[in-house]
């Protein structure tokens, strides 16, 4: 099969460092690959990662080039030139601030236009250097439990998960980027992290949908993308969401209507280890309703998907349609050109007043 005529893979995995290595050509080259995505170890500067993401879109161009950049603590690409973005948590703050000059309504306003500049700026600056997408926004509930979630939620409070993930969103769709919600239904009452435990949530079903999921179901059709929690929540499967089809297709794909793609979360951290292998992990994402599967840190084990993982022709093309979908559909400006751009500019120029950026 010619490289103009593949089609994105089930597996998303990441590359070794700031060039391609010849281990990362072959991975990327595999049939199965339908995404890239980068963490900070491979970001020195702006140029080296726009030779990096223009490399592999050589290799593959229909490969999805992601990233995990939110904001706060969670950002890739923290130097020459990238706004380093706020946290969620300072977003609903801002929503909450009540002063005698300001009342609730126009301070919810002031939020909701706060993170569609983040949306905007985030997404730009990442297009314009080859990235195509990023794991964004986090929806969980700030119970004040989750160590791992923290101050990467917008608040407790759905209602406002909601408002400020929708104009967040609102921002990267500007920019010509996708989103993606997560971690269903919720990660924010478990108290352990998934990369080093297993969390479980003990609630039962009816509390977690009237709570946590409502940002999922009031988003809609604006949500693109969603990744599950590897969380269990045995009130309502033994299996932890990701490996859940009780999550993902009776709940998330029938009840809620999600039409998206869905991603696993990493494979390789310890809350999917109750799967058992990384390729027994990857039959049961896909079976429960996963159209794609991260695995990251690990080349050993994504060598092993890559050789033993049997997907169906019918679901390879089902999710390959699916994932084509976040895609840009637009050119993005150049960084130069971005600087120049106005609506850039005031979107930083918003944040820089309401002191969420230097």
């Amino acid at each position: 099969m010619s490289k103009s005529t593949m089609k994105p893979g089930p597996i998303t995995l990441d590359v070794i460092g700031f060039e391609l290595k010849a281990e990362d050509r072959r991975r990327i080259l595999h049939p199965l690959t339908g995404g890239v995505i980068l963490f900070g170890r491979n970001f020195a500067n702006r140029k080296q990662l726009t030779r990096l993401t223009a490399e592999i879109k050589k290799l593959r161009p229909d490969v999805l080039i992601s990233i995990d950049h939110e904001g706060g603590r969670v950002q890739r690409c923290r130097t020459d030139g990238f706004t380093h973005l706020p946290a969620m948590r300072k977003l609903g703050e801002l929503w909450a601030r009540k002063s005698k000059s300001t009342h609730t309504a126009e301070s919810a306003a002031t939020a909701m236009a706060a993170a569609t500049a983040c949306g905007y700026v985030l997404a730009a600056e990442l297009r314009a250097c080859g990235v195509d997408f990023s794991f964004t926004p986090v929806l969980d509930l700030d119970f004040g439990r989750s160590g791992v979630i923290g101050d990467r939620a917008f608040s407790r409070d759905p209602q406002i998960t909601f408002a400020l993930a929708k104009s967040l969103n609102e921002g990267l769709r500007l920019a010509g980027m996708a989103n993606c919600g997560k971690h269903f239904p919720g990660h924010g009452w478990a108290e352990a992290d998934s990369h080093v435990a297993i969390p479980v949530d003990e609630r039962p079903l009816k509390q977690i949908l009237n709570e946590d999921a409502k940002p999922y179901e009031w988003l809609d059709l604006s949500l693109t993308a969603v990744m599950p929690a590897h969380v269990i929540y045995p009130k309502v499967d033994k299996n932890p969401a990701g490996f859940s089809r009780v999550w993902l297709h009776s709940i998330l794909r029938q009840e809620l209507g999600f039409e998206g793609v869905i991603f696993s979360d990493d494979l390789s951290m310890e809350g999917a280890s109750v799967a058992g292998s990384v390729v027994k992990g990857a039959d049961m994402a896909l079976e429960a309703g996963c159209d794609a599967v991260l695995i990251c840190n690990r080349p050993d084990l994504a060598d092993q998907l890559l050789s033993q993982l049997k997907v169906s022709k019918a679901k390879q093309a089902e999710s390959a349609t699916r994932l084509n979908r976040l895609m840009p559909t637009a050119e993005a400006p150049s960084w130069d050109e971005l600087q120049g751009e106005a609506q850039y500019q005031h979107a930083r120029g918003l944040l820089r007043q309401l002191n969420l950026i230097a």
